[in-house]
């Protein structure tokens, strides 16, 4: 423990250096301010379409119900996802809202969201790939359509093995880089401004994951349902019939047996 204690100290001022060192290596710093600028814009842009547009209209494309009751229904988890940029920190939240608020069944929600916060990453898998777009431009280095195409499948796959805490895209993201031939120490020209990403992408994280858990609530309570009306039917004892029971006073003359003596009843 002593250990990561001093890891976690002077973390902060590694990351420092690292950016500091990157800084002075460029040539005009308010180009490069721009470009980041605009790189931020891109990612939140995207973000809040794939949030606020898409996953709305494909739960009312599947449920029918309306999706602005379902997005204020969980606003409680996706305000602690942006505020703790964790899918795992959130999930009791996300659980909790799903159940008491929208009436979820339990048996879906405690299996779709714990699976979706380990794998349902789109929120990443959206920043990494306009993440490695704009690492190519800074450098000057041109993506052909294969290449693309070779980002959007890596990023996909790499965000599926990015674990749900803070941060957690960085590290996913040098594989990306790598797959196309790009520098994977540019990351830290967006660590400056990951910490503001990062918690808004979690929190498209968490509603897809919980648009996902609705959409399969909406097709399975039939099934479950009737799965509990026979689980009912199946343990629920037989009615002893009026002839069955012993009449009063029947038994009088039975006796109990035992090693040592006969009771009479």
């Amino acid at each position: 423990m002593s250990i990561v204690w001093v890891v976690m100290w002077y973390a902060p001022f590694g990351i420092m250096f690292l950016i500091l060192g990157r800084v002075l290596q460029m040539d005009d710093w308010s180009v490069i301010a721009g470009q980041l600028g605009m790189y931020c814009v891109t990612v939140i842009a995207g973000l809040l379409i794939h949030g606020l547009i898409f996953l709305p209209t494909l739960y009312f494309l599947f449920t029918r119900k309306n999706p602005l009751t379902f997005l204020i229904n969980i606003t409680p988890a996706l305000l602690t996802a942006f505020g703790t940029a964790s899918s795992s920190a959130t999930l009791p939240v996300t659980i909790k809202c799903l159940e008491e608020k929208l009436g979820l069944d339990k048996r879906v929600t405690q299996f779709v969201l714990p699976v979706g916060a380990t794998i349902n990453m789109d929120g990443t898998a959206l920043y990494e790939a306009v993440a490695a777009i704009f690492i190519a431009q800074v450098n000057n280095y041109s993506l052909d359509i294969g290449q693309y195409i070779t980002i959007s499948i890596t990023a996909t796959l790499a965000s599926i093995g990015a674990a749900g805490i803070p941060e957690a895209g960085l590290v996913t993201m040098v594989i990306v880089l790598e797959s196309v031939g790009l520098p994977a120490e540019d990351v830290t020209l967006i660590i400056v401004i990951d910490w503001l990403i990062d918690r808004i992408r979690t929190a498209v994280n968490v509603l897809g994951d919980s648009t996902g858990a609705g959409i399969i609530d909406k097709y399975t309570r039939r099934d479950l349902h009737i799965g509990d009306v026979e689980d009912e039917q199946r343990y629920q004892p037989e009615p002893i019939e009026a002839d069955e029971i012993p009449a009063k006073g029947s038994i009088n003359n039975a006796y109990v047996n035992n090693d040592q003596f006969d009771t009479p009843l």
